[in-house]
C-alpha cells in the first residue's frame, strides 16, 4: 500500500502542480455526480487499490461501489464500479485513476493470455523488467492474471549467472551462496548442457535453461529424470526463458519444463481499454 500512495501522490503531482485544476474550478463545487468506470474491451482487472488511493487524495467525499475486483475476467461493455461525489473533483481524479487501471489492467491481461495459453502444462512466471518504481504494482497485476512472480528484487534470492561467475565456478558460486545465506533460494543460469549438470551436482534449486530451443529442451529435461535416479540428488525446478513468446510458448509448455519466463509480460503489455463516463446529477 506504500509503493501505491508513493506512486499516486507523484502521478498527482505531476497533473496538478503548480496550480490545480483550472478547468474543474469553473465548476460549481456544489454540483453532484454519477461515474460509471466501463470495460471497452475484454481483458483481467487490475488496480482497483490504486483508484481508490486517488480519489481518497483528490477528494475523501468521493465513493467507489466496486462491481467487479482485482482478477475478474471483463466482457467489453462491463460496468466495473460506480463513482459518485462533486462533479468537479470526479473530473480531476479521471485520468490519473484511469491511467492506473487500464496499464495495469493491461499487465494483468497480458499474464491471462500467457496462462491460458499454458493451459496448466507449465507456470508463467514474470521478470524483474518492470517499470522503475512500479514493480510492486505490475507484479500485483500479473497475479491478478494468474501468472506467478519471479524474484522481486535483488534480495529476495541468489541468481548466479555468467556476468556473477568470474573467478570461479558453479559449484563453488553455490557453495559460497549456501555458506552466506544459508535458506535461501539458490537459482543458476546454464546455456549449456554441461552448465546445467554442475548446477544439479552443485545443488541448485532452479536452473534457468537459457536460449534454448524447444526440440533441444525436449533432449535435455529426460536427462534430468535420468540424473536423479542414478544419483539419488535432488531435482531442481527447470526454467526456460530467452527470447519465448505467446507464438513459440506452446511449444516449449510441452517440454517438460517447470517454469517459463518472460520480461514481455510485463515490459511490453499494452493498456486495456477503459473509460469512466461521468454524468453530472440532476438538480
Amino acid at each position: 500500500m506504500a509503493d501505491i500512495r508513493f506512486l499516486v501522490e507523484r502521478a498527482l503531482a505531476e497533473d496538478l502542480t503548480p496550480f490545480g485544476d483550472l478547468t474543474s474550478s469553473l465548476i460549481d463545487p456544489a454540483k453532484m455526480a454519477t461515474a460509471n468506470f466501463n470495460a471497452r474491451q475484454p481483458g483481467v482487472l487490475a488496480g482497483c487499490r490504486c483508484v481508490e488511493e486517488t480519489f481518497h487524495a483528490v477528494d475523501p467525499s468521493l465513493t467507489i461501489e466496486w462491481r467487479l475486483h482485482d482478477g475478474d475476467r471483463l466482457a467489453a461493455g462491463d460496468v466495473i464500479a460506480v463513482a459518485e461525489g462533486p462533479y468537479a473533483t470526479l473530473l480531476t481524479a479521471e485520468r490519473t485513476a484511469l491511467n492506473f487501471l487500464s496499464h495495469l489492467s493491461g499487465v494483468a491481461s497480458n499474464a491471462a493470455r500467457w496462462v491460458d495459453l499454458a493451459a496448466g502444462r507449465v507456470t508463467v512466471w514474470d521478470t524483474r523488467k518492470t517499470t522503475p518504481g512500479y514493480r510492486s504494482l505490475q507484479k500485483a497485476a500479473v497475479r491478478a492474471g494468474g501468472a506467478a512472480n519471479h524474484r522481486g528484487n535483488l534480495s529476495d534470492w541468489l541468481m548466479l549467472k555468467d556476468n556473477h561467475l568470474v573467478g570461479t565456478t558453479i559449484a563453488a558460486a553455490v557453495a559460497e551462496a549456501r555458506r552466506r545465506w544459508p535458506g535461501r533460494t539458490v537459482h543458476v543460469e546454464a546455456d549449456r548442457e554441461e552448465q546445467m549438470f554442475e548446477a544439479m551436482e552443485a545443488g541448485a534449486d532452479i536452473i534457468l535453461l537459457d536460449n534454448f530451443t524447444p526440440d533441444e529442451l525436449k533432449t535435455l529435461v529426460p536427462k534430468v529424470g535420468v540424473w536423479v535416479e542414478q544419483t539419488g540428488g535432488r531435482r531442481p525446478l527447470l526454467e526456460a526463458s530467452g527470447g519465448i513468446t505467446l507464438d513459440t510458448l506452446d511449444a516449449y509448455a510441452d517440454t517438460g519444463v517447470d517454469l517459463v519466463s518472460s520480461g514481455s509480460i510485463t515490459n511490453s503489455a499494452p493498456v486495456l481499454d477503459i473509460g469512466l463516463d461521468v454524468v453530472p446529477n440532476r438538480d
